[in-house]
């Protein structure tokens, strides 16, 4: 009995380790300038992963101190956290699909259309309450000016690699038209009625592209990327926990079998 419990206790140790990377994945989302104006994903992941810590540090206890109630309550909440992970990593990957960016002629840089990302991204940044504050947050971070110290050229711009949201928020559409004349100032377009958002262009730098669909759609083109990359994470974390799992419900049942087997003996001698 001893054995398996110490066994028990060094799985659910292994429990607690894996709850830091999903606690990391939240944080880094956290940290990242687009995911900490939208405010989505971030708070689940860490909550997760907090209560995947909790659960697996009582189990721990439960484990090496010979607790039975902490071991059943761990084999409960940790199958109900594992189930509402695999929802999270199904989840994520079902809503980051879609939304690749489009090539443009004599361009480096990838445009995105709002159109191509799914029906739940798009509902996020569609309202005009919810766009507002997530754009007060865009427009307050340096992406664009930054732009402004590194291109001074235009074939330079055009050749640079812009991130989706330099690339939706901080200059016009191509397809307007529209003459370079700093990475964020344009002149002169020569197609006006190409897209809606060359007219919500403004060359006032907290304005620029900020009212754009284009926007909007670099924004979840963001969100896509960082969302992909964290997915991984909880998919591999995901992976593990349910190994765990199995190897504790058989440590578990061993112990159970072995207390059982020990107590039918002393009742026979």
């Amino acid at each position: 009995m001893a054995l398996s419990n110490n066994v028990i206790g060094a799985i659910n140790f292994v429990a607690v380790l894996l709850s830091i990377p999903v606690i990391g994945a939240g944080i880094w989302l956290a940290t990242e300038p687009d995911n900490s104006c939208v405010k989505i994903l971030q708070w689940p992941v860490i909550i997760l992963g907090i209560l995947i810590l909790v659960v697996a540090l009582a189990g721990f206890v439960g484990g090496v101190w010979r607790v039975p109630w902490l071991l059943i309550f761990y084999l409960v909440a940790m199958l109900i956290l594992i189930i509402l992970l695999a929802c999270l990593v199904v989840f994520i990957y079902m809503v980051t699909m879609r939304g690749s960016g489009h090539l443009e002629p004599s361009r480096a840089y990838l445009e995105y259309h709002l159109e191509d990302f799914s029906g739940w991204l798009r509902r996020r940044v569609r309202s005009s309450y919810k766009w507002e504050g997530i754009r007060n947050c865009l427009s307050s971070t340096p992406m664009c000016a930054e732009l402004n110290q590194s291109y001074s050229m235009a074939q330079d711009f055009f050749n640079a690699h812009l991130n989706p949201l330099q690339s939706g928020c901080c200059k016009p559409p191509t397809q307007c038209g529209y003459t370079f004349v700093n990475p964020t100032y344009w002149i002169s377009p020569i197609a006006m009625a190409a897209d809606m958002d060359c007219v919500q262009w403004n060359n006032d730098q907290t304005q620029l592209c900020y009212n754009c669909d284009s926007c909007k759609a670099g924004l979840l083109a963001n969100l896509r990327k960082e969302w992909r990359r964290a997915n991984i994470i909880l998919l591999i974390t995901l992976v593990a926990l349910i190994c765990v799992y199995l190897i504790g419900c058989c440590a578990f049942r061993n112990a159970k079998t072995e207390d059982l087997f020990r107590r039918y003996k002393q009742g026979y001698v």
